[in-house]
């Protein structure tokens, strides 16, 4: 209603009709609406100022502005209005636009470049461009060859198709290699026969350490997406150390020409325009890069396609009473109580302060803590089992107490219960000793109030009541509103899926939902057939008008012309903030930030500063001598592969000693590192009669072939009281064998008797010995 008053009120400032306050105020009389009393009509006034009505929306709770759509001006040779451009057409010769032209412009003379412009403006047609040119410039006989690294498997598969529809017409061969092929694929061939190779940059870095790729100088240009990731052990920066270590040296191969994409290029923790100015350098060096790409002349035309979101702030309140919160809170004082009375240190484990239940903190807290617990040893070794596998258990459910608590703060109470419930229906098809028996009748004994308190009306989340408000607003102002809403977590993720289903007021909407892949904690991520699917219905407007997503969103992947974007307890870093900001393309979209916190709101502050702090910068550097820039990346590049070589580890030897790997959460004795094969270099099983009977399997609820492997089974510890999740079981080629995951496991070494976890089997250097048929033919 307030929205439709504003909007009425707008359009009768431009009415040419000089008494409607008046008439509007008969109207208002007629009806017996008391909004008239509010409205004084002095003598002598026969209109009012558009200032006075901005200045009063400036105070309400919610600020909605509305702006005409200015006249579509000619844009290209072949223009239509911006809003109507599809993907194809942005990506056809006949769209070119004078922007893009610009940005191409130093890297079109062979320089290595930065191009910094923002999300939505069309950087890869700008990239599809300078490859053009760059393959077309090569004399007869001689050919170019173009690498162009995405991050993530969604921007991979969305850039591969774009580059293959782009240049297959032009006569090129274009391929792409990522993480979920490269087992099947001959890298080297692939990279020989093709003019473009898209690449998951991981596959680069592992060919060129295997030497199936000898150097980068088989390449004449490479690409890096979302370039601002060149940093720390990022796979970019490898590869750009290999480039970096080449050029300085003095290899005689060529180098490719360096391009680097991005809608921002950062600041790091710069606290001023110089620390800004040394990150962005670094940068630069770190990409070899002379010069950065900005929009400077075309910048009107920029801004016609591009429509920078207006941006909101809304600190919402926290419920005044949680008695769910204080409920969870007294089992998990009593949990911790139950761990102490067998591990007097037990509060000592970590050395994180300052824990509260129900935070990111106490999540750090109780990880630590955990870990801990696993690597307790005693002289009695039936004593060291009993009391690691209840620690185990106590850890695990502080754990899911603490997450429940996380949810219900952002989301109902009820989708913490439903959390809670899960979890503890897995809990009883499990070991289920009497530790987890009891820990489940403790909860069992709270369900009932639990379940009252989450169904209580006056319990509902203020911070969703005000999310349900701005989405009717929003629908209601434009029933076309296409939204995405960023979440923390993926649990958060599910909640809010449900609450929008579940919310008669929100019947307009149709949810979907877009996480990242890979597994945290329980949940598995969303397989890359699901992202596509999600994607490409949202691009269309088809079954989802609304995308609740996490991180995986933010960056590199084209979806469609969002007029709205929803950061819900949800902030990160400028560049986080210009990428979730970049979202919203549409021609009047806006962005929320919804936040109980001050701090957030401060936070984004401090990124919107560095925003700016980073563009003065950019233009700063734009106005140094091009040669002092390259002198003074030079020497940064020299600076830095001194302290990286001073720093390069030696290859670790691989010790050679037998060792015992047992369960990690109740200690019984798995197998010896000596029965242990390494199968394609990445997949480990287990040789022997032997470890047959330490594990016991059921049927995989997803059973899946993948590169030589069927998937059929789990497998699980044996101990009835145990049934901790160890691997799974598989065909390979004709051998049904288990493969073991060593997060499931505690190395301990048999000489000195110390334990130790590997999260990985990369950082567990012991002799490897590949897998070999014969061996198990005999």
């Amino acid at each position: 209603m307030m929205a439709g008053a504003e909007k009425l009120v707008e359009c009768l400032l431009r009415s040419d009709k000089e008494n409607w306050p008046k008439t509007l105020k008969f109207a208002l009389e007629k009806e017996r609406n008391q909004f008239s009393e509010l409205w004084i009509i002095e003598k002598g006034i026969k209109d009012v100022e558009t200032e006075d009505l901005e200045e009063k929306m400036e105070t309400s709770d919610i600020q909605i502005f509305y702006q005409e759509d200015p006249e579509c001006q000619n844009l290209s040779e072949n223009s239509c209005p911006p809003s109507e451009v599809s993907d194809t057409d942005l990506y056809s010769p006949f769209k070119t636009r004078s922007y893009q032209l610009e940005l191409a412009v130093p890297a079109k003379k062979g320089k290595n470049t930065i191009i910094c412009a923002p999300t939505g403006c069309g950087k890869t047609f700008v990239a599809l461009l300078i490859c053009e040119h760059h393959l077309k410039k090569f004399p007869q006989g001689q050919k170019g060859k173009v690498v162009f690294f995405a991050n993530q498997i969604p921007v991979y598969e969305q850039q591969k198709s774009v580059f293959s529809k782009y240049f297959e017409r032009l006569g090129y061969r274009v391929t792409g290699i990522s993480g979920a092929t490269a087992e099947n694929v001959p890298v080297k061939q692939i990279v020989e026969n093709n003019d473009i190779i898209v690449l998951t940059p991981q596959i680069l870095v592992n060919n060129l350490k295997n030497g199936t790729i000898p150097s980068l100088s088989i390449f004449t240009l490479m690409i890096f997406d979302e370039c601002h990731n060149t940093s720390k052990q990022h796979p970019y920066n490898m590869i750009m150390f290999n480039y970096l270590d080449q050029k300085l040296g003095g290899s005689s191969g060529p180098l490719p020409q360096v391009i680097g994409l991005t809608a921002s290029v950062g600041v790091g923790d710069a606290k001023d325009t110089g620390e800004a100015l040394d990150y962005i350098c670094k940068l630069c060096a770190s990409l070899d890069a002379s010069v950065i790409a900005t929009v400077q002349d075309n910048l009107e035309e920029l801004e016609q396609v591009v429509y920078k979101p207006q941006k909101f702030f809304r600190k919402v309140e926290s419920r005044v009473s949680d008695k769910f919160k204080c409920i969870i809170a007294q089992l998990m004082r009593e949990t911790e109580s139950l761990a102490k009375r067998i591990c007097k240190d037990f509060e000592n484990l970590s050395k994180i302060q300052n824990r509260e239940f129900g935070t990111q903190k106490y999540e750090q807290w109780i990880v630590t803590v955990q870990k801990a617990c696993m690597v307790l040893q005693m002289p009695d070794k039936e004593e060291e089992s009993r009391i690691c596998k209840a620690l185990f258990l106590y850890t695990s459910h502080l754990r899911k107490y603490n997450d429940a608590l996380i949810i219900s703060e952002d989301a109902r109470m009820k989708d913490a219960l439903h959390y809670l419930k899960d979890f503890f229906s897995n809990v009883r098809a499990a070991g289920f000793d009497e530790t987890e028996q009891d820990l489940t009748q403790r909860f069992e004994e709270k369900l009932q109030e639990l379940e009252s308190v989450s169904r209580d009306p006056s319990n509902e989340n203020p911070k969703l009541e005000d999310l349900c408000f701005i989405l009717q607003e929003e629908y209601h102002l434009n029933p076309e509103t296409i939204t995405i809403l960023f979440v923390k977590t993926r649990a958060l993720v599910d909640a809010l899926k449900n609450w929008i289903e579940g919310n008669s007021k929100l019947s307009f909407l149709k949810p979907g939902i877009l996480t990242g892949r890979s597994k945290t904690n329980q949940n598995t991520g969303m397989t890359l057939p699901a992202q596509k699917c999600i994607l490409d219905s949202f691009k269309a407007h088809g079954d989802h008008n609304i995308l609740i997503a996490t991180s995986v969103a933010d960056e590199g992947i084209d979806i469609a012309q969002c007029n709205l974007v929803i950061l819900y307890e949800y902030v990160g870093n400028v560049i986080k903030m210009i990428q979730t900001r970049g979202r919203g393309r549409a021609r009047g979209s806006k962005c929320f930030l919804l936040t109980s916190s001050a701090a957030v709101i401060e936070k984004e502050n401090i990124n919107m500063y560095k925003e700016k702090m980073m563009n003065d910068s950019i233009l700063c550097l734009q106005k140094w001598d091009e040669a002092v820039f390259k002198e003074k990346i030079l020497h940064i590049q020299i600076d830095e592969k001194l302290i990286r070589d001073s720093q390069e580890k030696t290859k670790p030897v691989p010790d050679k000693e037998n060792k015992k790997l047992l369960c990690r959460k109740c200690k019984a004795f798995a197998c010896y590192t000596a029965d242990i094969r390494v199968i394609e270099e990445s997949h480990y099983t287990v040789l022997g009669d032997a470890f047959k009977e330490c594990f016991v399997s059921r049927p995989h609820p997803k059973p899946i072939q993948f590169s030589n492997f069927y998937k059929r089974a789990k497998i699980f510890c044996a101990r009835q009281d145990c049934s901790h999740d160890w691997g799974i079981h598989v065909k390979y080629k004709t051998f049904e064998i288990p493969v073991i995951k060593i997060e499931s496991f505690v190395v301990e070494d048999i000489a000195t008797g110390v334990q130790t976890l590997y999260s990985k089997w990369k950082d567990f250097h012991f002799e490897k010995i590949p897998f070999d048929a014969a061996e198990m033919s005999k």
